[in-house]
């Protein structure tokens, strides 16, 4: 017989302490981990902050209102209380993990790029117009050519 490997896929599973982010809805923007999947289309949520805005409370959400994150909280039982899982979270530190991921840096320089004004913009074209022309002076130096 032949030798079969098993790997896991690199899909992000809808599963018991996914952290997952509301993209739309009243609580877009906000985290949350799934507690139970209900079915095909609908999981229990619950997000947890030190900051009250940011607080989900326990709900059945859509899965077409949330994307999920490259966060799980291991082990979480099936059937898991308010209190059960707000220790999970903060046990694992959700929201620094969170605040160092890529997608939530990225989010926020788009944030930052949204809330400029004019002249910010104008400063942020100048400043990329001068770290262009420095990377081309120095690849043309390498090459060999006059900059």
């Amino acid at each position: 017989m032949g030798d079969a490997s098993v790997t896991a896929s690199s899909w992000r599973l809808v599963e018991r302490g996914r952290v997952v982010l509301f993209k739309k809805g009243q609580y877009a923007g906000k985290l949350a981990a799934i507690a139970q999947i209900i079915d095909h289309r609908r999981v229990l949520v619950e997000g947890f902050s030190s900051d009250a805005s940011k607080v989900v409370p326990r709900h059945a959400a859509p899965l077409s209102y949330v994307t999920l994150t490259g966060i799980v909280i291991p082990k979480v039982p099936l059937g898991v209380g308010h209190t059960a899982l707000q220790k999970l979270w903060n046990n694992e530190k959700v929201e620094e993990k969170w605040a160092n991921s890529k997608t939530a840096k990225t989010s926020a320089q788009l944030m930052r790029r949204r809330q400029l004004n004019d002249f910010e913009r104008f400063k942020v074209m100048v400043l990329r117009k001068q770290a262009r022309f420095e990377t081309r002076k120095t690849l043309a130096s390498s090459r060999g050519k006059k900059a």
